[in-house]
């Protein structure tokens, strides 16, 4: 890492942060519906994982806001789909759960716990097959591991020795079930221990995720196999916005907010890079005002038309299948 990269990762860090409460005001004044997962306290990991992993495909869970504007979507393309609008980066069809941007390899946002696990390990097999190496990045939460997808995964995985990183961003809560309550023990690296080599990683902290992540990169690419890397991290809001997170101490909540990762990476911006109070402040500055022009942008685009309603339902004969 370079002054620079450690310059754009503090600068995508506290743009997600002002991009989330943005996003959740706007969700309070009704000009967002549906579901809202914000990902405030875990930036250090959604932007150093996806900085790291700069080339091949990603494929995120609905908590992906940041992921995919550290993937290179504009902020109001992103802004744009939360508010249903045509400018979004889905069109307005996907919303907050669903944003997908093929031309930067993004095959984000899936609602369904775990559902694009298989996915991206049958992507990893055709980049296998093509002799691709940029290889594939799959990333879910602590909960999606408990599912019978997640180990035929792995399995697949292992037996071709496919080019994927299994990423787990473990934050302890499936929603609102504490990870011990539905498994045994809280490192669920341990269940693919059988499979692959794994690792664990400080989530809250973004240079750590971000050399993790390299380097799991690296070992994929130079065909060693699927790779595990857990993420430990703390999201400090509920699960979604229409969840009080109650289940939580404010004991806990001190806890893990004493950890903030933006405040971490302020310190090794100031001690490690020598970046200065302006220099700090011009990042900050800059993203809150990409954001003040998201919303704005959101704001002003137009709705989609209603015979959106009855596109892509349908199988469309596609170039890229081979028959």
């Amino acid at each position: 890492m370079n002054k620079l990269l450690a310059e754009d990762i503090y600068y995508l860090m506290v743009l997600g942060r002002a991009f989330e409460y943005a996003a959740k005001e706007n969700y309070m004044k009704g000009n967002i519906s549906g579901f809202l997962h914000l990902d405030i306290g875990q930036e250090a990991f959604s932007v150093g994982a996806i900085k790291a992993f700069d080339k091949g495909d990603i494929f995120a869970t609905y908590r992906e806001h940041i992921m995919a504007m550290a993937r290179g979507i504009e902020p109001k393309s992103v802004m744009a789909e939360l508010f249903g609008k045509k400018t979004g980066v889905s069109a307005g069809k996907g919303g907050s759960m669903h944003l997908f941007e093929p031309s930067r390899f993004f095959y984000g946002g899936d609602a369904i716990v775990g559902g694009h696990i298989p996915n991206a390990v049958g992507c990893a097999y055709a980049r296998a097959l093509q002799g691709n190496e940029d290889g594939v990045l799959v990333i879910f939460g602590d909960g999606a591991t408990n599912g019978g997808a997640f180990f035929e995964s792995l399995n697949i995985a292992a037996t071709h020795k496919l080019p994927i990183l299994f990423l787990c961003e473990n934050n302890e809560y499936a929603i609102g079930t504490k990870i011990t309550r539905a498994t045994p023990f809280l490192e669920q690296a341990k269940k693919a221990e059988p499979y692959m080599l794994t690792y664990s990683v400080d989530g809250m902290d973004a240079e750590a995720v971000y050399e993790a992540v390299s380097s799991a990169r690296k070992q994929i690419q130079e065909g060693h196999g699927p790779i595990f890397l857990e993420a430990f991290t703390c999201r400090y809001e509920g699960h979604s916005v229409s969840d009080a997170n109650s289940y939580r101490s404010q004991q806990e909540m001190n806890h893990c907010k004493a950890k903030d990762p933006i405040e971490k990476f302020k310190k090794e911006l100031k001690q490690q890079w020598l970046c200065s109070d302006d220099e700090i402040k011009n990042i900050e500055q800059k993203a809150q005002q990409t954001v003040n022009e998201a919303v704005e942008y959101a704001q002003n685009s137009i709705d989609p038309d209603v015979n959106a309603l009855f596109e892509h339902l349908f199988y469309e004969e596609s170039k890229n299948v081979v028959s």
